[in-house]
Formats: structure tokens, sequence, C-alpha cells
């Protein structure tokens, strides 16, 4: 189905505005969406204006926007009342991993916003369906999995929960084209959506490695780096079974799946780390040691390479081999 859609009338709600929420708002400021973004907590008024601008700043200069960022700074509302909400047709809730929270957040909102407008969450951990119970209107609730940096990144999942209804999860999907995202619709809830329950996967395995003395943690990242980081910007891992074999998958996995970590318990080299206060280069503790100058860097370092593979990633859309034929069929 074929939608109407100009972001320059369609005011969109963001609340919370710690890393993400931060942007994501310049994400759609970018798409020439008024933002109204409300801080829950006071302290996120001091970091926000600045970190915003330095997103919009930051993409300019890279070639991900043309407009100025006083342009887009025109269009953006920060503020810490919800009663601003009350005119956007789409708001995404950026707030902690925590339902109660959520759930005092959700009738904040629905207290200012319209029945028809549409209420999201930015959540990773909680299943969209256990979110809906919070909600006077579960039919216009959905998740929006977007992943940081929001305002570089092609991800963003659209998730239903039980009670969505699809046609407007469909309109979210096709709005989202708009973001510079290649979406995934999520047409069925279940706990971490897509990428998580591969990540995590990979992450338990990671964990079994390590901790049972098969590899150290530099040799696991090492070899994600020089594998799975080489090819997936390209493709995803069904394509690339395609691409060097399915067969030889069919062989390994007769043995190989038997051995693979199915723990059910939280890793205890992770649990000791956060029990100690480890956040990673945040505080420059984590599973690797850090100067604070080093975990600046860091920081420093992804996000340049935020922005040049989002540059190589889209000379390669997922559609790049139809244009090719298409291209070829035209002359």
């Amino acid at each position: 189905m074929e939608y109407t859609i100009d972001p320059a009338n369609m005011p969109v709600g963001v609340v919370g505005l710690g890393l993400m929420g931060c942007s994501i708002t310049a994400c759609l400021l970018m798409a020439g969406h008024p933002v109204i973004a409300v801080a829950p907590l006071a302290a996120d008024l001091q970091h926000a204006a600045k970190r915003i601008t330095e997103h919009l700043t930051r993409s300019l200069q890279e070639g991900i926007t043309t407009k100025a960022p006083a342009t887009c700074l025109q269009q953006l509302t920060i503020t810490e009342s919800y009663e601003q909400l009350g005119h956007c047709v789409l708001v995404i809730e950026c707030t902690l991993e925590n339902l109660a929270i959520k759930k005092s957040v959700y009738e904040k909102i629905e207290a200012a916003i319209s029945e028809d407008a549409l209420l999201t969450s930015n959540t990773s951990a909680i299943p969209i369906s256990i979110l809906q119970e919070q909600v006077k209107h579960p039919a216009r609730f959905f998740g929006l999995h977007w992943a940081e940096p929001s305002h570089t990144t092609r991800f963003l999942e659209v998730i239903c929960g039980n009670k969505s209804d699809v046609a407007k999860g469909e309109y979210l999907y096709a709005i989202s084209h708009f973001w510079g995202k290649e979406p995934t619709l999520v047409r069925k809830d279940i706990r971490g959506f897509i990428t998580n329950r591969l990540m995590y996967a990979m992450y338990r395995e990671a964990f079994h490695l390590v901790e049972n003395g098969y590899a150290t943690i530099e040799d696991v990242d090492r070899a994600c780096r020089n594998n799975a980081g080489y090819w997936m910007t390209l493709v995803g891992v069904f394509r690339w079974m395609d691409l060097t074999g399915v067969a030889a998958y069919h062989t390994v996995m007769k043995d190989l799946f038997p051995t693979l970590s199915n723990t059910t318990e939280v890793p205890a080299l992770i649990d000791n780390l956060v029990k100690a206060g480890a956040r990673g280069v945040s505080n420059a503790q984590g599973f690797y040691d850090y100067t604070p100058e080093e975990a600046r860097l860091w920081e420093e370092t992804f996000a340049a390479f935020s922005y040049e593979i989002r540059e190589l990633a889209l000379k390669y859309p997922v559609d790049v081999v139809r244009k090719k034929v298409a291209a070829h069929n035209g002359h």
C-alpha cells in the first residue's frame, strides 16, 4: 500500500533524552520532522541540546544531510512538559528498561496525545505485548527498536505486539524509510525481537569460549571482526550461506550444534564485572582495561567509524543486485 507521507507536517515526540533519545531526535530532525523532545529527568536538559547539535553538525560535515544545524534546530522543542506532545502524530519512548517507569511515562503521554496518534517504545528487552498491557489503546502501540548511533545506522525494527494493528505497523514501516532506514517489520512479537536474539546467541557462545579457556577476550573479538564483521555489512546470514555454499553449512551443523552453549545462566564474567561497577568505556571499566584517555578515544573512534561504515554500506543497499538487473535489462 502506498502512503502519502510529509515529515514536515508530522510532529514527532521523543520522550527520554539519553544517548539514544538524542541520536533519534537528530535523525528525525534531519528527515524534516518537527520534534518535541521531552526530558523526564531534569539532568537530561543539561546535555541534550549540545549532544543533538553535535550530531547535526557532524552529519552535515559527513554528507548525511544538507541541512544546516540551525535549520534543523528551529524544528526542535526541548521541554519537561508532556502537554506539548498534544499535536504529535507519533511518540517514541526512550526511557529506562523498567516496566514501572515506562508505565508512568505512558500515562503521561496518553494524557496528552490524541487517540489516533501512534505510541512506540525503543525497548530492546521488554516484549511489546507486555508493554501494551500498560496503555489505554494497545492497538496503536508498537516497538521501534533503533541501534546506536540512531542517526547513522540503517537498522530499525518495527515490532507488532499481540494487540497491535498491523496496518498501523505497515504505516510506521513506510515512514521509517524517510529516516534513512532499511527497516524490518516484525509482525509477531517475541522477546528480543530479531537482532537481539541473533546477537545474544553469539554473546552466549563468546562467554562460553572465554570462560572455558578456549580463547581469550581478544581472540573472540578478533574472530568476530575478521569474519562476520567482514561480510555482514553486505549480506545477512542466509545470503552469506547462499554465497558460500549451503551444503557445507548443513554438514557442519549436524556435528557443531550439539556442542554449542545452551546455558540459561548469566555468565560469571559479566556478572562479576557489573557487580564491581563496570559500565564499559563510559567509566573506563569493562572487559578491557582503559585509561581515561583510551576510553575517550574509543568513543571518538566509534563515532568516526559509524559515519565511514554508513558511507560504504549505502553503496550496497538491500536491493543492490535488483537494481543492477533492472539497469542491465533496461539496456
